[in-house]
C-alpha cells in the first residue's frame, strides 16, 4: 500500500470513523471535566496525544522485542501500566516546570492520564491488532489527535454554553452529556467513510 494512502486513511479512520471518545467511548472523564476552556483542553489533549503515541510505541517494542520472547505475554497490562505511569509522570513533572499554569488548570486530571482507558486501549489495540510499525505509529498519533479534537470541539460549545439562556436544570454537567450524545451520534454518521476501498 502506497505509505501516502496508508497515513490519510489512518488517519480519517483514527480521528474521525473510529474516534476514540465518541466511537471507543474511552477518555470520557477528561473529555468532560477538562472541556470547560479551550485552553485547558488543549493542553490535556496534546499532553494525551503524546503520552499515547510515546507509550503505544514503547509498549509494542517492549512486547515484541521483551515479552514475546520468553513468553511472558500474560504480563503486557501490568507492564503497559507501568510503562503510561511513568510517561505520565515525566509529563507531569515538565509541565510543573516549564507550564505551572497549564499544570494548575489541569488539576487532578493530569494523574488521571495514568488510568485514561484511551491510552491503555489504544496500546492493547496495537498489539491486538497485530499492527506493522509504522502502522502503530501514525495510529497511535491520529488517536491522540482525534482525542484533542474531540476536546477541543467540546470545549468550544461548553464556552458559548456559558453565555447562553438554558433551562437551569440543564446547565453544567447534564448540558455536557447532551452535547456529548449529539457529537456522538453525528461522528457515527462519519463510520461509512471509506475513500480507499
Amino acid at each position: 500500500m502506497n505509505i501516502f494512502v496508508m497515513i490519510i486513511s489512518t488517519l480519517i479512520t483514527a480521528v474521525f470513523t473510529e474516534n476514540v471518545v465518541f466511537h471507543y467511548t474511552y477518555g470520557i472523564c477528561p473529555f468532560l471535566g477538562v472541556s470547560k476552556k479551550t485552553n485547558t483542553a488543549l493542553g490535556m489533549g496534546l499532553t494525551v496525544t503524546l503520552v499515547i503515541a510515546a507509550s503505544s510505541i514503547l509498549s509494542y517494542l517492549v512486547y515484541t522485542y521483551l515479552l514475546v520472547p520468553f513468553e511472558l505475554e500474560y504480563l503486557r497490562i501490568l507492564l503497559f501500566i507501568l510503562i503510561i505511569a511513568a510517561f505520565v509522570q515525566m509529563m507531569e513533572m515538565l509541565l510543573k516546570k516549564f507550564i505551572p499554569a497549564l499544570y494548575k488548570g489541569l488539576g487532578i486530571y493530569l494523574p488521571l492520564v495514568t488510568t485514561n482507558c484511551a491510552v491503555l486501549g489504544t496500546a492493547n489495540v496495537v498489539i491486538n491488532n497485530a499492527m506493522p510499525f509504522l502502522d502503530l505509529t501514525f495510529y497511535s498519533i491520529f488517536i491522540g489527535v482525534g482525542f484533542l479534537m474531540a476536546l477541543i470541539l467540546m470545549s468550544g460549545i461548553r464556552e458559548r454554553l456559558e453565555k447562553a439562556d438554558i433551562p437551569k436544570s440543564f446547565k453544567g454537567f447534564p448540558i455536557a452529556l447532551i452535547i456529548g450524545c449529539i457529537m456522538a451520534i453525528a461522528f457515527s454518521g462519519l463510520a461509512g467513510l471509506n475513500f480507499f476501498g
